[in-house]
């Protein structure tokens, strides 16, 4: 993980908003939700969907997506 990809990700939060993690990954918000419309996730990553129907995308995945798989 980049510097940059770094200082995106909060370190104290647990979830991230589709807001957030298309922000980390360098893509529109739209794109994160069209796939976790097709497929459930967004390669690999499951959100957890909130009362109020926001998705919530857990960091430690998204930190594994981020690092190409490797811990």
């Amino acid at each position: 993980m980049t510097i940059q990809q770094t200082a995106v990700i909060p370190a104290s939060r647990q979830f991230l908003t589709t807001e957030q993690l298309a922000s980390a990954l360098h893509l529109r918000p739209q794109s994160i939700r069209k796939r976790y419309m097709e497929t459930g996730s967004y390669h690999g990553v499951r959100p957890v969907k909130l009362p109020n129907r926001f998705l919530a995308w857990p960091t430690d995945a998204v930190e594994q997506l981020l690092n190409g798989g490797q811990q």
